[in-house]
C-alpha cells in the first residue's frame, strides 16, 4: 500500500484516480508521495520514504527542487492543466478594465429612486465610464508557453494586433499558436509600440524583476501592463513610479500586496488565475497521474528536477524487475551500473537513460529478480542518489 499525503485542498476528482493500492495519510514521515498546491515546503524535511512531490499547478517556487534532487525526490508540476483558466482571467480582466466595468458597476450600485429616476441617472452619468475597445490595439505577449499561446490566439480573435516574445519556443507551442502571429526573440522590439504588455513566463532567477524601470522606459507612453503569471516577475516600485508619472496607464495583476493595494492605476484580482473548478480538477488529476506513473512504473513525465524518462507500462511477472536509478550526471555512471548488474548475473532486457542539468535517470528492465539493497550498496560510491526496484 502506497501512502499519499495532501497539502492544501486537492480536488477530489484527482484523488479519485488513486487506485486500491493507495491511501491518504496525514503523516508526512510515511508518505511515498505528496500532492501540493501553494503551501511553502522550502523548510520542510523529507523522509527516506518519499519518492515524489507533485505540484497541482505550474509554478514550483514553493518547493525546494534542488534539495529534493539531492535527496532523490522527483518533483513534478502540471504545465498547461490550468492554462485556460489563467488565460480567460487575464483576457477578461483586460476587457473589464478597458470598459471600466468595475467602477461603473460600483457607481450603478449607488443609484437610488424609482425606475425612471435610476434610468435618467444612468443616462446622465454613464459618460464618465466610457472606455475603449481592445480591437485594433496592439498587445505584446511575453512568454509563449501554454498560457501565453492561448492569450495570443484569443487576442488575435478579438481583433488585436498581436506580437509574441520568447527566447525559445517548444514544438508544441509553435504548433498551437496561430501562424499569423509574429514573434521575436528581441524583447525591446516586441514591446516598443504595444498598448498592452502581458507577461506569461515562469519565475526563475533570470526572469525575476524583468518588468523594471529600464524595460518600462522602452515601452509606449500609456501602456497597460498585465501580470497573471508570478508577482516576482514585476519590480512593483518601478511600476508604481511609472503609474505616478503617467508612463504606465494601468497595472492589471493577480497578485495584490501591501505595495499595490489602493494605489491609483492598479487593478487586481485576488490570485484567482488557476482557481476555476475545471483547472483545480485538471491540475489534481494530472498530478495524481504523474505520481502514480512514477511509483508504479518508474516513468517520469513533467519533472522539474529530473529528466523525462519513459519505458512504458511495466508488465509485472514472476522473475521480472524494473530498476530505477536517480544519479548525478557524471561520467562512467552507466558503465558502473551495467557492470555491477553483470556481476550480479542480471540480464538487461531494455534500458533508457536521460540527463537534465546536474542529474540523470536510468530505468532498466531485467528478466530476473534484483536484490534492491545489495544493488544500492554496490552503487553507493558511483554518483547514485537513489535506487528503487519495482517487482
Amino acid at each position: 500500500m502506497f501512502k499519499i499525503a495532501t497539502l492544501n485542498k486537492i480536488s477530489p476528482v484527482g484523488l479519485a484516480l488513486l487506485g486500491k493500492d493507495y491511501s491518504i495519510t496525514d503523516d508526512l514521515g510515511e508518505a511515498n508521495g505528496i500532492l501540493v498546491r501553494s503551501q511553502d515546503m522550502q523548510e520542510m524535511e523529507f523522509s527516506k520514504n518519499l519518492y515524489a512531490i507533485a505540484r497541482a499547478g505550474a509554478g514550483v517556487n514553493n518547493i525546494p527542487c534542488d534539495r529534493c534532487a539531492e535527496e532523490g525526490i522527483v518533483v513534478f508540476n502540471t504545465p498547461g492543466a490550468n492554462a485556460n483558466a489563467v488565460a480567460e482571467l487575464a483576457i477578461g480582466s483586460m476587457i473589464a478594465d478597458a470598459r471600466n466595468m468595475i467602477p461603473a458597476i460600483e457607481w450603478a450600485n449607488t443609484l437610488k429612486g424609482g425606475e425612471m429616476e435610476v434610468a435618467k441617472a444612468v443616462e446622465k452619468g454613464k459618460g464618465k465610464y466610457a472606455g475603449h475597445e481592445l480591437r485594433g490595439k496592439k498587445i505584446c505577449v511575453i512568454g509563449l508557453g501554454a498560457i501565453g499561446v492561448l492569450v495570443a490566439n484569443a487576442c488575435e480573435h478579438l481583433g488585436m494586433q498581436v506580437v509574441g516574445y520568447a527566447p525559445r519556443m517548444s514544438i508544441r507551442a509553435a504548433h498551437d499558436m496561430s501562424n499569423t502571429i509574429p514573434f521575436t526573440m528581441n524583447i525591446e522590439e516586441a514591446i516598443k509600440d504595444a498598448d498592452y504588455v502581458s507577461v506569461h513566463v515562469p519565475a526563475k532567477p533570470n526572469t525575476t524583476g524583468m518588468i523594471n524601470a529600464s524595460l518600462i522606459e522602452k515601452m509606449k507612453d500609456g501602456v497597460t501592463i498585465v501580470n497573471f503569471s508570478r508577482d516576482k516577475l514585476v519590480n512593483e516600485p518601478d511600476v508604481l513610479a511609472a503609474l505616478e508619472s503617467g508612463k504606465v496607464r494601468r497595472y492589471i495583476t493577480d497578485f495584490p500586496n501591501d505595495l499595490n493595494i489602493g494605489k491609483p492605476g492598479v487593478a487586481f484580482t485576488p490570485h484567482l488565475g488557476a482557481s476555476s473548478e475545471e483547472a483545480e480538477d485538471n491540475c489534481a488529476s494530472a498530478a495524481v497521474r504523474e505520481i502514480m506513473g512514477y511509483i508504479e512504473d518508474g516513468n517520469i513525465q513533467n519533472s522539474v528536477n529530473f529528466p523525462n524518462c519513459d519505458l512504458g507500462k511495466f508488465i509485472r511477472g514472476e522473475g521480472r524487475s524494473r530498476i530505477c536509478i536517480l544519479n548525478k550526471n557524471i561520467p562512467a555512471v552507466i558503465g558502473a551500473i551495467t557492470g555491477i548488474l553483470a556481476e550480479m548475473n542480471v540480464n538487461i532486457d531494455n534500458m533508457i537513460n536521460k540527463s537534465k542539468g546536474k542529474y540523470a535517470y536510468t530505468v532498466i528492465e531485467a528478466d530476473s529478480e534484483v536484490d534492491e539493497e545489495l544493488l544500492r550498496d554496490k552503487l553507493a560510491s558511483h554518483g547514485v542518489i537513489k535506487v528503487r526496484v519495482i517487482k
